[in-house]
């Protein structure tokens, strides 16, 4: 079984930082594709980055030149470091991974977190 737990949401004023992690945790020996994802109240679930495990990133064009995406392979860790927030960017954060490997040779297609809430305060 693979869980994807987040962490890092909050509150934050427009103009500020916040950084989102996600561990995957589980016997896992690899991650091919983790990424972020959100949703807005009344709107379909979006993406905002995804990184592949050699470090290939793709950005949302609303992330681009904000928002930076990275993981620990050794950890099963993304993180994802968002900068000059903006209210249109309150959502809910979800952790996505795709392409999972198990120790016991199981795989799994794709698994989701719970996510975790970003809050513009202005």
């Amino acid at each position: 079984q693979v869980q994807l737990v987040e962490s890092g949401g909050g509150l934050v004023q427009a103009g500020g930082s916040l950084r989102l992690s996600c561990a995957a945790s589980g016997s896992i020996i690899s991650i091919n594709i983790m990424g972020w994802y959100r949703q807005a109240p009344g709107k379909e679930r979006e993406l905002v980055a995804t990184i592949s495990s050699d470090g290939l990133t793709n950005y949302a064009d609303s992330a681009k030149g904000r928002f930076t995406i990275s993981r620990d392979n050794a950890k099963n860790t993304v993180y994802l470091q968002m900068n000059c927030l903006k209210p249109e960017d309150t959502a809910t954060y979800y952790c996505n991974a795709e392409g999972i490997w198990g120790r016991d040779g199981s795989w799994w297609k794709s698994s989701w977190g719970q996510g975790t809430q970003v809050t513009d305060s202005s």
